[in-house]
Order: C-alpha cells, then sequence, then structure tokens
C-alpha cells in the first residue's frame, strides 16, 4: 500500500515566535492521526528549533533546498549531510521557484536529488509545467524530460525511496489549481511512465500533487486513485488548513 503524505512548504516564512505557535497548534490537532504521514519543510535557520518542537511527535521535518556538492568552498550553501545533524527526513528538490528564479536545470536537479538520497534523505522530487507549456499541450514531455534527467542519472531504483510531486507551475501561489481529473491524469501519465521501467516501484511510488491545494479543494483531489497526498504551500502556514487537508487525505 502507498503511503499517505502532506508535506508543507513553508517557504521564506516564519519567526521563532510564530513557528512555535504553529506548529503547537498543528501536534495539538494531528493528535491521533496515524494513517497519513505528515511533514513540514522549513527555512535552513529554524531547523533546530522545528527539530526540539517536532521530534517526540508523528510529524517529520526537513529542508526545502540543498547543495549538490558534498563539501567545499561553496559559501552560502548547505549540504545534505548538514542536514542530517538536524534529523531531517525530507529535502525538496527541483521546486518550480528553485528551476525559475535560481535557473536549477534539470541537471542540477538530478544532482541535488542523488545527494539527498547519497545522505539517506528522502528527496521530494518536484516535476511540473509552466502556463505556457501547458496551453502549448506540452505537459507530458516536460515532466517525461524532468524525471528522466533524474533516472538517467539515479537509475529508476531510486525512486523507491523517493518522493514525487507534480506541481503545475501555473497553479502554485496564483489560486488557480488544476481539476481533480487533470491532476489525476498527469498523475497516472507519471505512473505509467516508471511502471514501463519498473512495475513495482510504480505500484509504491507516493506521488503528491502541489499547487494551492487548499482545505476546501483538498477532499476533492485526494479522492482520485492516483494522488497520494499533498505538497502544500500557502495553506500550511495555517494551522487549521493544515490540518484539515490532512485529515482530508485520512478519509
Amino acid at each position: 500500500m502507498r503511503k499517505k503524505l502532506v508535506a508543507g512548504n513553508w517557504k521564506m516564512h516564519g519567526n521563532l515566535v510564530e513557528n512555535k505557535q504553529l506548529l503547537a497548534e498543528i501536534i495539538a490537532s494531528l493528535d491521533g492521526l496515524r494513517d497519513v504521514q505528515s511533514a513540514v519543510c522549513v527555512p535552513y535557520p529554524y531547523l533546530s528549533s522545528v527539530q526540539n518542537i517536532l521530534q517526540h511527535t508523528n510529524i517529520s521535518w526537513g529542508a526545502q533546498n540543498v547543495s549538490q556538492y558534498e563539501k567545499g568552498a561553496y559559501t552560502g550553501e548547505v549540504a545534505a549531510s548538514m542536514l542530517n545533524d538536524f534529523k531531517c527526513s525530507f529535502v525538496i528538490v527541483g521546486h518550480s521557484e528553485r528551476r525559475a528564479l535560481f535557473s536549477e536545470d534539470n541537471h542540477i536537479v538530478a544532482k541535488k536529488y542523488i545527494a539527498v538520497q547519497r545522505a539517506g534523505l528522502t528527496p521530494i522530487l518536484c516535476v511540473g509545467e509552466t502556463l505556457e507549456q501547458h496551453e502549448m499541450g506540452t505537459t507530458e514531455q516536460i515532466i517525461e524530460k524532468q524525471l528522466k534527467a533524474v533516472t538517467d542519472e539515479a537509475g529508476v531504483e531510486s525512486l523507491s525511496k523517493a518522493v514525487i510531486a507534480y506541481e503545475p507551475v501555473w497553479a502554485i501561489g496564483t489560486g488557480k489549481t488544476a481539476s481533480p481529473q487533470q491532476a489525476q491524469d498527469v498523475h497516472v501519465f507519471i505512473r505509467k511512465g516508471i511502471s514501463a521501467q519498473n512495475i513495482s516501484i510504480a505500484e509504491e511510488l507516493t506521488i503528491l500533487y502541489g499547487g494551492s491545494v487548499k482545505a476546501n479543494n483538498a477532499l476533492e483531489l485526494f479522492a482520485m486513485p492516483d494522488i497520494d497526498g499533498g505538497l502544500i504551500g500557502g495553506a500550511s502556514l495555517i494551522a487549521d488548513d493544515f490540518v484539515a487537508i490532512c485529515r482530508a487525505l485520512s478519509n
């Protein structure tokens, strides 16, 4: 049975006081929820405090990015091995904002994916198309290319220790969202493509949807058979919304 996961991406938000209050509310509200794994991916400076708050709960934590390099003269970078010091479980790689704003191409994303796995952490590999690509009808070609860059470097077997997140770029932070059927169709395409290489890995692979998932649309999205959870942006900063999304996946 595929694992269900709701992962919050806080992006560049939060402070020590706000984070403590947010997590306290989430912890209290998710107590007893056992069939859904929840996690928060937070800015680097808050990993230590988040670890202290969550270490005795069922909620996991992780980072939003990582260096492709193991160590060296890379000012400002953070190695995957460093994240182990904070007992991280997950690392987001290839998020559309990293690709678009920081020029991370498919090759760099593949290197970061490998670095995360080499450190024993689980990458949440983001794939997705822009609005222009969506309107041109090239969604499948774009996603196939993004995935191939990773499997060519790391092998399809590496996906047994990874999570994929489909995030249509046109639906991130815009208030727009793919319809449940649109999202399901892309998830099926991803799973079938991997199945052509390894059926068992494809069947067990957790594929998340990320793109303006809210408390009011989560239930409908998660009802789709190939959507195994969500990568949540803005709604992960609101305790009631994040909890509602996690409970929607539990239904």
